[in-house]
């Protein structure tokens, strides 16, 4: 396994595999025998960056979810785990009452939230401290500066590492960080968002953001973190869902011109390097310019192995360059 700094304060930062592992459906969709064993596979491997949520997975039983971490405090329990596993979990997203959703009902970022639903995932959890704590989505109705100092005293205190934010735009992100440093607080690290070596159409809602792609790492975003070299973007749907082995998977936001090109050079260079296309996209995310993790998920052992794989694949400058370049 390979390695990759997240954070920059001494007290805070972490080394943590280049290579995350989802759990959004373990305890859920996937069962606990299986959920545990991808766990303990991926721990044998040297993966230590697990990635959860507190409202996964509610739309498996129209709940509020929980059962993702709930799942991983049994495990973290049963095989021993301490703070050498790194596991980053997310709130603000999780539906207040059964039978709603994010999009309608969520519990948002108000201070008080934050702590309540920090406290919560802790205790489903069952550890301590939250060693990355992301703001799942954006909240309209509550101020920035009541975000950002909520999630800061959650650090103060200790019971949360670094802070994370996932599908905001790039200027909510920046307004937040320029807010926290200048009142000398922690601020957003830890970039969560779509990302894979297909591009979507940004100017269409897609299934997940009905008001727009605001869950994409898109180029403003990718600029941004080129530029802001201490941020690092742990990339969701890194495979989007098996579409690059299952066509008839591909969202309706990637249906567009670009798309057979990216995807004709992605074979091409699976083709030379023996490789799975799925691990071409790894392997292309893990080893590029930008500080990028790739954050997958699985439903199987056999599965994981595929994306394991990809973590000692290197590929060539020839080879990066027309992954790039096609359009």
């Amino acid at each position: 396994m390979r390695y990759r700094t997240i954070g920059t304060d001494p007290r805070t930062r972490r080394e943590v595999s280049v290579l995350a592992l989802g759990a959004m459906l373990f305890g859920s969709v996937t069962d606990e025998k299986t959920s545990f064993a991808v766990l303990d596979r991926y721990v044998e491997a040297g993966g230590n960056f697990i990635d959860t949520s507190d409202n996964y997975a509610f739309w498996v039983d129209a709940g509020q979810g929980g059962q993702s971490e709930e799942l991983l405090g049994r495990w973290r329990r049963s095989r021993g785990v301490g703070d050498e596993i790194v596991i980053a979990t997310k709130l603000g997203a999780r539906p207040l009452a059964p039978g709603t959703s994010y999009v309608d009902n969520p519990e948002g970022l108000s201070a008080k939230v934050i702590r309540e639903s920090a406290e919560r995932s802790r205790e489903r959890l069952g550890v301590a401290k939250l060693d990355l704590l992301y703001a799942h989505i954006e909240d309209h109705k509550i101020p920035l500066q009541e975000t950002v100092e909520g999630f800061a005293a959650l650090v103060a205190e200790g019971t949360v590492g670094l802070l994370g934010v996932s599908n905001h735009a790039a200027w909510r992100v920046e307004r937040a960080r320029a807010l926290a440093a200048a009142a000398g607080l922690p601020g957003y690290e830890v970039l969560q968002y779509a990302h894979s070596h297909l591009r979507p159409r940004t100017d269409v809602p897609d299934d997940l953001f009905p008001d727009g792609s605001l869950g994409h790492a898109g180029p403003d975003l990718l600029s941004y973190l080129r530029a802001e070299t201490g941020l690092t973007l742990v990339a969701y749907s890194p495979l989007l869902k098996g579409a690059y082995t299952h066509p008839d998977r591909l969202p309706a936001d990637f249906d567009h011109p670009g798309t057979p090109a990216r995807l004709a050079v992605l074979r091409e260079v699976a083709r030379e390097t023996g490789a799975s296309v799925n691990q071409v996209v790894l392997a292309w995310q893990i080893g590029g310019e930008l500080p990028i993790i790739p954050l997958a998920g699985v439903s199987s052992v056999a599965q994981l192995e595929e994306n394991l794989a990809a973590v000692d694949l290197e590929l060539t400058a020839e080879q990066r360059t027309r992954l790039d370049a096609a359009h």
